[in-house]
């Protein structure tokens, strides 16, 4: 049974509604400047989960160190992951260099036209494979998104939960259904652009909609009230406190993990930290580091400012202590590195808080 109600008749009608207002309306992206498929495979990537706003500055700065795929391919992954550092789930940049890789080795540099053979390479799913072969190279294959979810839940009035599998299913093949196969790359551009600009989640701008004529919600009067909401995992509280070892020279110690606390700061490099409970922590940290570093507690085992920060279902509260050191232990895979220098590492958002609180108590 079909979703949307739309006659068949009307469609083209639809189509061309919505292509037009994307000709007139679409904001200027750097992405969009371009049919090339390794930037459009980039701008995909980096915008899971990210802003708009907030990743163009880091598309230009990849480019400029990246400018290809087959360049990519041989960068070193350190570097890879110090361009991405702030943007966020880093496994993202290790996919991204993956595949990078199997395209140099089995594709000869370019990215597969094959929808199968998209797919099977590291990070690329469903969504990431239909909206590169359709930009790149105008591929016949609908993307389906939260945004493109959310017009198609609201111009069929559709109640549940979207991204129940069956559902899921049935939206993919709506959307495959829609889809303006002689210019599927502005097809889809244009659906996700209505849902990220005008058919927003919260007061979508019905009034500006090309395709208000169709919607099922908007009629029945329930566009803000689809789709329905998603149940969210409940939050968790937590604090790592985390240790600035700090020796004569400004030089401080990085460490990387593979799991634990490690996976809060990316399991990129970051400073000694652990989970703490209670109201003590640095007496908790202190414990860890002679225990794990040999570094006795001592007068200069001061804290620093605290920090919040956010990962997924979880808030964190960020408590740094510096501590000076006559010498920094070694530590086997441990780096060092002079505390003013650490932007130029692959590091967390986290790990970057508590350097700014440290570099802040240095000047101060």
């Amino acid at each position: 049974m079909r979703l949307l109600k739309i006659p068949a008749g009307e469609i083209p009608a639809f189509r061309r509604r919505l292509l037009r207002w994307f000709a007139e309306h679409k904001r200027d992206l750097p992405w969009r400047r371009t049919r090339d498929p390794y930037r459009i495979w980039l701008s995909e990537i980096m915008l899971q989960q990210t802003r708009v706003a907030a990743v163009i500055p880091y598309f230009e700065r990849f480019l400029e160190a990246f400018p290809d795929v087959r360049a990519l391919a041989r960068a070193r992954t350190d570097r890879v992951l110090a361009l991405w550092a702030g943007l966020g789930y880093y496994s993202r940049a290790k996919n991204l260099q993956r595949a990078a890789k199997e395209i140099v080795a089995r594709h000869d540099g370019k990215f597969p036209r094959n929808y199968e053979e998209a797919l099977a390479l590291p990070g690329i799913g469903r969504y990431t494979a239909a909206a590169v072969l359709s930009i790149a190279y105008e591929g016949p294959h609908a993307v389906l998104d939260g945004n493109v979810a959310r017009v198609l839940a609201r111009i069929g009035a559709l109640e549940g939960d979207l991204r129940a599998p069956g559902m899921w299913r049935k939206l993919e093949s709506e959307a495959q259904n829609l889809l303006a196969r002689n210019v599927s790359g502005d097809w889809n551009q244009a659906m996700m652009e209505l849902g990220a600009t005008v058919c927003t989640p919260k007061s979508p701008q019905c009034g500006e909609c090309p395709v208000e004529k169709w919607c099922r919600a908007r009629k029945l009067g329930i566009a803000e009230k689809l789709p329905a909401v998603r149940k969210k995992r409940a939050t968790v509280d937590l604090t790592l406190a985390a240790a600035v070892l700090l020796d004569p020279q400004g030089r401080t110690l990085l460490v990387r993990q593979l799991d634990g606390e490690g996976a809060l700061f990316s399991r990129m490099w970051q400073f000694p930290a652990l989970e703490t409970k209670g109201s003590d922590a640095g007496a908790t940290l202190a414990a860890h580091l002679l225990k794990e570093f040999g570094v006795a507690r001592n007068g200069n085992f001061a804290p620093l400012s605290t920090a919040r920060h956010t990962v997924t279902f979880r808030n964190i509260r960020l408590e740094p202590y510096l501590v000076h050191v006559a010498r920094l232990p070694r530590v086997k895979g441990a780096r060092v590195i002079a505390l003013s220098e650490i932007r130029g590492l692959p590091i967390s958002n986290a790990t970057q808080k508590i350097a700014d609180s440290a570099i802040a108590r240095q000047v101060g």
